[in-house]
């Protein structure tokens, strides 16, 4: 936890894809490093906060979505043969009946 003062806000406005309608507008608090790092990372994109958090917010939840996980993974096995080789299988067999369960 910072201390008074270690922290700073801002006012973010979410706009749709690019258009003049604004979403939803909400006030965070975030450390001053992560705050001047944001701040300075958005200028060079030349990104507004507002976008740039919302761009990660979007990736973050899209990134640790569970359901969406498991989904794109089924998607690559559907296309790929994930069965072991007969090799394999044995080898991995032997192997767990030596350890103890």
């Amino acid at each position: 936890m910072g201390s008074i003062g270690s922290s700073n806000s801002w006012d973010l406005t979410t706009s749709r894809s690019g258009g003049n309608t604004t979403g939803m507008k909400t006030a965070i608090s975030l450390p001053n490093d992560l705050f001047a790092t944001a701040d300075a990372f958005a200028g060079r994109e030349h990104l507004s906060r507002s976008e740039l958090i919302a761009r990660a917010l979007r990736e973050y939840l899209e990134r640790h979505d569970q359901d969406r996980v498991t989904a794109q993974l089924d998607a690559v096995c559907a296309d790929v043969d994930t069965r072991l080789s007969p090799e394999f299988a044995r080898a991995s067999l032997q192997v767990i009946e030596r350890d103890e369960w």
